[in-house]
């Protein structure tokens, strides 16, 4: 199912390679860094990159063959703007927990809000 148009199927292409160029990238940079924190940012900011990128390819694949402006692919990426940097403080929170249960040493102490400090 292609559009004819060589010049809009190289540029889906292009975008399809892109975001696939960047998931490898947040992959090799996942097994090289030392630690579940350092691990935790790269990783989220190259799949948005990507499925960004993915959500263009098929706008502008759409677009071309309905002939109309076709917006709805990138409602995804609209979606996983707002919800993954929750879900990474989320995480990140849960893991501190963790290591103040388990003594690990260098981890931050908890803070309280000023009104409660004594």
């Amino acid at each position: 199912m292609s559009t004819g148009n060589l010049l809009v199927d190289a540029g889906v292409a292009a975008l399809l390679v892109g975001s696939g160029v960047l998931v490898v990238a947040s992959a090799v940079g996942f097994l090289r860094l030392p630690g579940f924190f350092r691990r935790m940012h790269p990783p989220a900011l190259a799949y948005t990159l990507g499925t960004w990128c993915v959500a263009g390819a098929a706008t502008l694949h759409l677009s071309v063959l309905q002939g109309r402006a076709a917006l709805h692919p990138l409602l995804l990426p609209a979606l996983l703007a707002l919800t993954v940097p929750v879900t990474t403080v989320l995480l990140a929170r849960v893991s501190l927990f963790r290591r103040r249960q388990a003594g690990i040493e260098g981890t931050p102490t908890a803070s309280l809000p000023r009104d409660r400090e004594q």
